[in-house]
């Protein structure tokens, strides 16, 4: 693959490096935006004159960092391939970065050979089609497969609730393609409260015919949404509409951002997909297909996950859950020096901090954060029922669930 054709969008204040690789790419015949502050990079990438490829982008900017960058795209949209330039000091961002689903990071200083292949390997499409469609190997897993072919033979609105990363907008696809609608069209929106959510919804409900619409952050919809689509729903629309969410969406309601009847409508069918946290088996078995799938692009191949591997994997927490075992395998997959994967492979944070003590305040945060998960689990995600098992108020769970990012 080249770099022919690509839109680039390069955020870097540094004029040497920033001009070395804007350079470098017009040789590749990639077409550059270069941007120099955090702030116009943001409208940039989620506004751009052309649809955006991939974002180069250093982790230290005079007006913030390219961490933050980062975070604010996730907050409201999907963002393009991230690769990032840091030092030797910005590890930790680095990592975190990792945790949260970006492709990759390059170290300074770094060759420029190595810096395009890096870039040339996060423009990969997605190998998520050669993935097999099931969820996983677990109970919890079995269930989530178990509900979208039943719901899957019906017509009604159904939820889909889960954190970030654990692919509910391509459960919300797999009962499409199971259903009778198969042949019609699949449309998705983005619900996050924007200018752009309002008129993508109204296009939505007026071109989707007789397919299947998905509302990617049913608690995201302005209120003039809501309304438009619960009246749309009560005047026997022709199209099915899947809706995905937050696990703590209920609480949504009750600090009177979404509509109660709205959000009963589609809890009549949900879906609940666990963490991945919740679910070692399926985290060594999702490593183990987005290792074939994407090693077969490596020359040499790998020979496969080292059992070292497979047990780290089993020990981490995953809050980027899927997104973030993704990005850490295709990182990994690249960097490898030996012929198998091991855990300083897919965790470098193990030889850039080998001798790092975690403080009380994170110790703490992930005990609880492991904690607040499996209450969540073990109540399907209903954040009041939740609340009465670790005994504390609703009010305070939803705040140290904001805290901790779930």
């Amino acid at each position: 693959m080249t770099l022919s054709g690509r839109h680039i969008v390069l955020v870097e204040d540094d004029e040497i490096m920033g001009g070395s690789i804007h350079q470098r790419l017009d040789l590749e015949g990639a077409s550059v935006t270069w941007i120099k502050l955090m702030g116009r990079g943001l409208s940039a990438i989620r506004t751009p004159h052309r649809p955006v490829d991939a974002v180069v982008c250093d982790i230290r900017l005079p007006d913030g960092t390219g961490e933050e960058l980062y975070e604010a795209l996730c907050r409201t949209t999907t963002p393009p391939p991230f690769l990032f330039i840091t030092g030797q000091g910005g590890i930790d961002q680095a990592v975190r970065l990792l945790r949260a689903g970006a492709p990759d990071y390059i170290t300074k200083p770094f060759e420029m050979g190595g810096f395009l292949d890096r870039l040339t390997l996060i423009l990969r499409p997605e190998e998520s089609d050669d993935l097999p469609p099931q969820t996983g190997i677990s109970a919890g897993a079995h269930r989530v497969d178990r509900l979208a072919t039943e719901y899957a033979a019906g017509d009604h609105p159904v939820l889909i609730r889960g954190e970030k990363g654990l692919g509910k907008a391509r459960l919300a696809r797999r009962i499409h393609d199971l259903s009778d609608r198969r042949a019609a069209r699949f449309a998705e929106i983005s619900a996050h409260r924007d200018d752009r959510a309002d008129p993508a919804l109204v296009k939505a409900l007026t071109t989707v015919g007789e397919g299947t619409l998905h509302i990617n952050g049913l608690d995201g919809l302005s209120v003039a949404s809501q309304d438009r689509l619960i009246q749309t729903l009560s005047e026997d629309a022709p199209f099915r509409v899947i809706a995905s969410a937050w696990p703590a969406v209920d609480s949504c309601v009750a600090a009177g951002d979404l509509r109660a009847d709205l959000l009963y409508l589609f809890k009549e069918h949900e879906i609940f997909i666990p963490p991945l946290a919740e679910r070692t088996k399926d985290a060594v078995w999702l490593a183990k297909q987005f290792f074939e799938s994407l090693n077969r692009h490596r020359d040499p191949p790998l020979k496969g996950l080292s059992s070292h591997a497979e047990s780290a994997i089993r020990a981490h927490d995953w809050p980027g859950n899927g997104r973030e075992l993704r990005a850490r395998m295709l990182r990994a997959i690249r960097a490898a020096q030996g012929d198998w994967l091991f855990p300083s492979d897919i965790f470098p944070e193990l030889g850039a901090q080998s001798d790092r003590f975690s403080t009380l305040s994170e110790a703490r945060d992930a005990a609880e954060r492991q904690q607040i998960i499996a209450a969540l689990t073990r109540t399907d995600g209903h954040i009041l029922e939740a609340a009465k098992l670790l005994k504390v108020s609703r009010t305070t769970l939803w705040e140290k669930m904001q805290k901790l990012g779930l």
